[in-house]
């Protein structure tokens, strides 16, 4: 998209702003759109939702198909807080919202929900031309800088192409994402915009993250991207909660990542950072129990390798012996019962989540006590918060976009009842 002329606001309207082109932000404009009221759309990056067409290049993930009781569960301790969001727009109220677009979505397997051609750039298309429709005005390479002298009244700043603007507004919606993927447009630099405005902010960290693991050279030059399959991790967080979850994950140069890591990333992260010592557990075999891996194991002749009896004997793949000597040094693999207690229960310590800037997406932001019901700040009456900038987190797997776009609608919805309740 290239840059947008400024339309000047009408006269005796009300000046309407979103600033972040992402879902949410989106989502935000659209809505205002519908109520008849003029807005605008800000962004840094020469086009919008960059990161929205990153997640669609592998399938666009864009909900979950499970029961909304158990969905709501996934936000931790932000459900209180995002349930009434989410009892607005849910996630059939999303599906049904991408179909009135002329995008099919289908339910996997696994329960998310995908658009019928997996991808993200047909359904933004379809949305853009909507929301041009509707009269809705983008800018952008038009980065938010803060305010004159720090005060939202003296007017809003803007480095755009051809130099700072200052401009005012009347209500404004925040959707400026996490601190993931910077290159895409969410650099979390609005953080110390926000705090030194007095809003409550909680320091923005990785989630849905790989971990550091000092593999030994060995494992490292020869299984680094190995995918490991049809396993499961389990860990026990700081407040005797038990996590486990089944899955695969990969092992990387720097360590582990992929989906079933990112599934225990949140509980994972807050151990490290309390400095509580922090052990995954994997099981190489979840659908078998301890007594029948070790009856297997006892039916092996002897003289067999122990490559070759994890490979004949449990299917096993051939990583498996150098991780037992990896993360079970001394161990007896002669003894069907210790070796099926290793193979049932694989130390794995990671010591550090990668940096925010690789995660998939991020913790902390604005926290809820700093807002109203209608996302709105109380500290800066008039401006709302939508999207990742909110202090939430949750796994992969639809429940991120489903986020966005339920907290960009309400950040919509807010702003109309706003603009209207003061023009009483």
């Amino acid at each position: 998209m290239s840059d947008t002329p400024y339309v000047p606001f009408q006269a005796g309207l009300p000046n309407i702003a979103v600033i972040g082109a992402g879902p949410a932000g989106l989502m935000a404009a659209e809505t205002i759109a519908r109520s008849g009221k003029s807005v605008q759309v800000y962004d840094a990056m020469p086009s919008v939702a960059r990161k929205f067409l990153l997640a669609g290049v592998g399938g666009m993930n864009i909900t979950h198909g499970e029961a909304y009781s158990t969905f709501v569960t996934r936000y931790g301790a932000a459900q209180d807080s995002l349930e009434s969001v989410f009892d607005d727009f849910t996630p059939r109220q999303l599906r049904e919202w991408i179909h009135d677009l002329g995008i099919e979505t289908f339910v996997g397997s696994s329960g998310r929900v995908f658009p019928s051609d997996m991808k993200a750039a047909p359904l933004l298309r379809a949305w853009l031309q909507r929301m041009r429709g509707l009269g809705v005005v983008f800018h952008v390479r038009h980065r938010w800088l803060g305010w004159r002298n720090g005060d939202p009244a003296q007017g809003w700043c803007f480095a755009t192409p051809a130099g700072e603007k200052l401009l005012h507004f009347d209500a404004v919606v925040l959707a400026l994402g996490g601190a993931s993927w910077p290159k895409l447009g969410s650099d979390g630099s609005w953080w110390s915009l926000l705090k030194s405005a007095g809003v409550g902010v909680a320091p923005l960290e990785p989630s849905n993250c790989g971990f550091d693991l000092p593999w030994r050279a060995h494992v490292r030059e020869r299984f680094a991207g190995l995918p490991i399959k049809h396993v499961a991790l389990s860990l026990t967080d700081r407040a005797g909660r038990h996590w486990r979850r089944k899955g695969e994950f990969v092992l990387t140069d720097y360590g582990i990542e992929g989906s079933l890591v990112y599934a225990v990333s949140a509980p994972l992260r807050d151990m490290i950072r309390a400095g509580k010592e922090a052990t995954l557990w994997l099981d190489w075999l979840p659908d078998s129990d301890l007594d029948k891996v070790a009856d297997r194991l006892r039916e092996v002749r002897s003289g067999t390798s122990l490559a070759n009896t994890l490979r004949k004997q449990l299917r096993l793949p051939a990583i498996v012996p150098s991780l037992l000597k990896e993360c079970c040094p001394g161990i007896d693999v002669s003894d069907p019962t210790v070796l099926a207690r290793a193979l049932k229960a694989m130390p794995l310590c990671p010591c550090a989540p990668r940096p925010v800037e690789e995660a998939i997406s991020s913790a902390g932001g604005v926290v809820f006590d700093a807002l109203d019901p209608a996302l709105m700040l109380k500290v800066l009456p008039g401006v709302f918060v939508a999207g990742e900038m909110l202090d939430w987190e949750a796994p992969t797997g639809g429940y991120l976009l489903s986020a966005c776009f339920a907290t960009g609608r309400r950040a919509g919805e807010s702003v109309v009842k706003f603009l209207e309740s003061n023009a009483r």
